[in-house]
């Protein structure tokens, strides 16, 4: 999942948000002198998430949708068009507007700073340009977004051609997204309530 999804996924809780965010630019293990205890559970919950996605029949079998040479970058086709999906219907997964809501993840991310690497940094930057995440739900910035991404792989990819693949099997990738995500949110709370249990009383 991409960086939407990540911190919806996390809840309402603002360590867990950030460490969402995280999760892509934190390499190894969160060091706990750098980290908050409750952002370092944020950046497992990231990984424990895209393990789980990884594994997911239902990704597992939207993956074999898409075509050589697409289908050994789906992976990242995937993450990137989820969070399309999520964007274009965001009023169906949470009750607050899809442009608040990406206000307020930059806004959390200026708050912390202090904690971002500079590459995060930097994307924060890449994310107020192009008003991500909530200009994810528009195809064309998505589809330039991949062109970006594939640039900056080292070596030659077809994700600067991967929009229109993506668009041509849009109802079945839907249908993909519509059985799994849920059970994605199930996941993820459960696995917040496991880790709130965890914690001394």
């Amino acid at each position: 999942m991409n960086h939407l999804a990540h911190v919806l996924l996390a809840g309402d809780d603002e360590g867990l948000q950030l460490g969402g965010m995280l999760g892509d630019f934190v390499h190894g293990q969160p060091d706990p002198e750098l980290f908050p205890p409750q952002v370092i559970a944020g950046i497992r919950l990231h990984r424990a998430i895209d393990v789980h996605t990884d594994a997911h029949p239902e990704v597992l079998a939207a993956k074999a949708l898409l075509p050589t040479p697409y289908r050994r970058y789906a992976g990242i086709l995937l993450d990137m068009w989820f969070d399309h999906c999520l964007a274009r219907d965001f009023a169906r997964w949470c009750a607050q507007p899809l442009d608040d809501y990406s206000d307020a993840l930059r806004a959390l991310l200026h708050r912390h700073d202090a904690l971002l690497p500079p590459a995060l940094q930097r994307f924060r930057g890449y994310m107020e340009a192009h008003d991500l995440p909530a200009g994810y739900a528009d195809p064309a910035l998505l589809g330039r977004a991949l062109a970006g991404i594939g640039q900056r792989l080292s070596r030659d990819n077809p994700l600067n051609s991967a929009l229109p693949v993506l668009v041509a099997r849009e109802a079945v990738l839907q249908e993909r997204f519509e059985a799994f995500f849920p059970q994605l949110r199930e996941f993820a709370r459960e696995w917040i309530e496991a880790q709130e249990s965890r914690k001394p009383a």
